[in-house]
């Protein structure tokens, strides 16, 4: 009888798992009619929905065990047994990696993430990294048979889209031509083109993306399709260069909505055509974060067991509400909230964790940082020094267990380790310093337009990533756009005013006057100048209520994950 209900609960959680990635594939199913009618709103929605589908089945596994167990099933060797079944389960299954993760979401659940162990949950895989098989071919290939113009026009003819074309002919000489610039004579008649059969949509575009296979190397091959107001297709660029699609592929961006019933071959052949992406990143990528935590903190073992470098605190200017450390041979941050906040911070532990989940679902634009959230973390004790200790129990003793040989952390959140902004600036020369300029006041504009304000604009809230974007990363103070009143400061009654310590007039809860934003950002004088030429629409209410108007009629301003330069447009 033990060994039916180990069966049992095995079962159970796996119906789960796949109920709730039937959810997801049905929600990524409708991507392509969304994009082909324009309905932006909706994509917005559909990318929220569909990331708390994974916490709702979550929640209704662990109440339906609940009602099936009783405490005396709560014992190691009928957990073990549980697990061993659900490894038999996953044997030739397609999604055993999803499956993994769902299953350690509603162990923690259950236990309320004490207990967390390695024995009990998939901390390493059962299946040893095998690639599932598609049920149908992932991908699709296409000989050149020495004409590269035909060639092309079948990967545009076979995609699925419903729509007309602008002009077909145009985009694949287009499309030819750009390869053969960029591949230069390697590119000869005899080349192989493999593409994945679904399209990747995410915002306002669809990509088809696959790889070139010459006789002496792979490129990868991304095409970004766009719709016009007419309810034309066209493509929009040719992007040939890895570092390129990783940043198309970039961890400060939406996650993309690609039909996977088995993510694992699709996350394998991505790591083909982006070899320095870990699976964690791409797995996130194409909307599979759990999974990707769960990749994430294997790959953070992995790397523990493979240095001795010890934990600091993070570079730069520290923080009024998170505490951030990090190991420097490692490409990540910790962060943790602080019991209390300096008073200038009108914030509690709940509202920054909804700021961090309003990020986590909100349409990125390649400009925020995203962040994966861990409960009960577990840290080897000796790699931490005695300084960082003393840190960490002096603003977040709440948060912090101490062991001989451990340091649990109750809730930290794990982001890309940047360069912080107020310190590149600091280091960098004239044309890294107008490139930074350039990007800090446009990654301002870019949220704006998607209804984010950042709020604190402090250059030390900010990094800049190994591509040399600006990031914004902090977020306790962001708000959406169109909740904030922009005013201008009205001039002052009598020449006395100006020299007043309170303002001489009423200040709201969510006022906000952009004229002051040169008094508190721009101290630097090279930094004023740089900004005063290329952002100084920043600093007039007019400009941020017209954005707001956008806003309030639907309109969503483009934002391309790739070089301006290489869009067709501008060629």
């Amino acid at each position: 009888m033990a060994v039916e209900m180990e069966e049992l609960v095995a079962q159970t959680i796996l119906q789960g798992s796949d109920a709730m990635y039937g959810r997801f594939l049905d929600v990524t199913a409708g991507a392509q009619e969304r994009f082909e009618q324009r309905d932006w709103k909706s994509v917005q929605s559909a990318l929220k929905t569909r990331i708390n589908f994974y916490d709702h089945h979550v929640a209704l596994v662990s109440q339906q065990l609940k009602t099936m167990l009783d405490k005396q099933h709560a014992t190691r060797s009928f957990l073990m047994a549980v697990k061993n079944s659900y490894s038999h389960l996953l044997d030739d299954y397609p999604r055993y990696d999803i499956a993994e993760s769902f299953f350690n979401s509603v162990y923690c659940r259950m236990f309320d993430h004490r207990n967390i162990r390695r024995d009990k949950l998939f901390v390493n895989s059962s299946q040893g990294g095998r690639i599932p098989k598609y049920p149908t071919p992932l991908l699709k290939r296409y000989p050149s048979q020495h004409n590269l113009i035909q060639t092309v026009e079948r990967i545009l003819d076979d995609t699925p889209f419903t729509l007309p074309w602008v002009n077909k002919a145009r985009d694949v000489h287009r499309i030819v031509e750009a390869m053969q610039h960029r591949l230069g004579p390697q590119l000869t008649n005899e080349v192989t083109i493999d593409m994945i059969r679904e399209p990747f949509f995410r915002n306002k575009a669809a990509y088809l993306i696959g790889r070139i296979d010459m006789a002496n190397q792979t490129r990868p091959l991304v095409l970004p399709i766009l719709v016009n107001s007419h309810g034309e297709l066209y493509v929009d660029a040719c992007i040939t260069d890895s570092d390129d699609v990783s940043v198309i592929f970039g961890f400060a961006r939406s996650y993309f909505m690609v039909y996977a019933p088995a993510p694992a071959a699709l996350v394998d052949f991505l790591n083909q055509l982006m070899p320095h992406k870990t699976p964690a990143q791409l797995y996130t990528a194409i909307g599979c974060q759990k999974h990707g935590k769960t990749e994430l903190y294997r790959e953070f073992l992995q790397h523990i067991e493979n240095s001795d470098d010890q934990f600091v605190v993070a570079p730069g200017i520290k923080g009024m509400v998170m505490s951030v450390f990090t190991l420097p041979s490692y490409g990540f941050v910790f962060k943790i909230i602080k019991d209390k906040f300096a008073p200038q911070k009108d914030v509690t532990h709940a509202i920054v964790k909804e700021k961090y989940q309003l990020v986590k679902e909100h349409d990125r634009v390649g400009r925020m940082a995203d962040t994966l959230d861990y409960r009960n973390f577990i840290f080897p004790r000796d790699r931490f020094s005695d300084e960082l200790i003393e840190e960490l129990l002096d603003v977040a003793e709440s948060n912090i267990k101490l062991t001989s040989k451990e340091v649990h952390i109750r809730h930290l959140y794990m982001e890309r380790r940047m360069i912080p902004l107020n310190i590149y600036l600091e280091q960098a020369d004239d044309d890294e310093l107008r490139e930074a300029v350039q990007g800090y006041g446009d990654a301002i504009k870019q949220l704006a337009a998607a209804n984010i304000f950042a709020g604190d604009m402090l250059f030390k809230n900010f990094g800049v990533s190994r591509h040399g974007r600006v990031i914004f990363y902090d977020y306790d103070e962001i708000s959406y756009l169109t909740e904030v009143n922009f005013r201008h400061i009205p001039p002052p009654r009598f020449p006395e005013d100006e020299m007043a310590a309170e303002p001489w007039y009423s200040v709201g809860e969510y006022d906000v006057f952009p004229e002051e934003f040169r008094t508190f950002l721009l101290i630097n004088p090279k930094i004023r100048a740089l900004f005063d030429e290329l952002h100084s629409d920043l600093f007039d209410a007019e400009y941020w209520k017209g954005l707001q108007t956008n806003i309030q009629q639907g309109q969503f301003n483009d934002v391309f994950p790739y070089r301006e330069e290489s869009r067709f447009s501008n060629l």
